[in-house]
């Protein structure tokens, strides 16, 4: 087994310690715990992007790993988590998760009034199992900064890695725009929902995708549009009673994910994700995806 040392501060667990991974999807993010206000009322769950990515591509079939900050006591809101997904990364304490505070008003608008990104600085690159030739696709989900995601494209590419999947979120669009539009540039697979999008190139129309690469943008209730360097394709969605809209944007991008690891057509994997999107909004945080 290869050492991996301590350069991120973290205590290296056999967890870590891996040589290299042999699977559909290796999702790199957080898992959080969020607190969210629906409705006038409060609400304490399960959360992440990397946590709802990487349910999602297990839901769908596809076999996944989640390299992500990892409690070395589980609490008992995790468990469940835990038992589902094969999760492995820097041992932290549980004071160190990250947490979210995010308040939702319907209509596809939400506000983050808070973030602590606790011990998501410890998840290093360096980290990473040496060799991920073996693993169909890397997905970068939200970290704290696009400049964090373009090393971890970095280190990727340098392990070997086939495909390399990234996403983002409003506020590395608003505060770090030049990074994530590199970072579209050096992924093979991005995602973003329509505002990001808007944000980043003034209009969905202005996206230019380079040869044998693909871009999903999210539409929320009206589906969602594949990207790739000569097509442009609308995929409708079908109308839910929403109650917790958290996290279906990472739930359609697992499930995409998911789906293009097996081989299917971008269209058609859209339109399983954009339906496990609608489910996992119906129920508070991942709920709909571990019944």
């Amino acid at each position: 087994m290869a050492d991996t040392g301590r350069s991120s501060g973290g205590v290296v667990t056999e967890q870590m310690i891996r040589n290299s991974v042999v699977t559909d999807v290796l999702v790199v993010g957080v898992v959080s715990i969020d607190r969210l206000r629906i409705g006038g009322k409060s609400f304490r769950t399960v959360g992440g992007a990397g946590m709802y990515t990487a349910i999602a591509v297990q839901f769908v079939g596809a076999s996944v790993e989640l390299f992500a900050p990892r409690p070395a006591s589980m609490p008992h809101m995790l468990k469940t988590i835990d038992g589902y997904l094969h999760w492995f990364g820097p041992q932290i304490s549980l004071h160190e998760l990250p947490q979210l505070e995010i308040t939702h008003h319907g209509n596809d608008v939400a506000t983050l009034n808070s973030i602590d990104w606790g011990a998501e600085i410890k998840l290093d690159p360096e980290d990473l199992p040496s060799d991920l030739s073996e693993c169909k696709i890397v997905h970068l989900a939200a970290l704290s900064s696009a400049e964090r995601q373009l090393h971890f494209v970095k280190a990727c590419r340098a392990r070997g890695a086939q495909l390399i999947s990234a996403g983002t979120y409003s506020y590395v669009v608003q505060h770090e725009p030049e990074d994530v539009l590199k970072l579209i540039k050096e992924a093979d697979i991005f995602f973003m929902n329509e505002n990001e999008a808007t944000g980043l190139f003034g209009s969905i129309d202005n996206i230019v995708v380079d040869p044998g690469k693909l871009v999903f943008v999210t539409l929320g209730r009206n589906g969602a549009i594949v990207l790739t360097g000569d097509l442009s394709d609308v995929i409708p969605a079908k109308s839910v009673e929403e109650f917790d809209p958290t996290g279906a944007g990472d739930t359609f991008c697992g499930a995409t994910l998911a789906g293009l690891s097996h081989g299917i057509l971008p269209q058609d994997a859209v339109t399983k994700a954009i339906d496990l999107a609608g489910l996992v909004v119906t129920g508070l945080g991942p709920q709909s995806l571990l019944s």
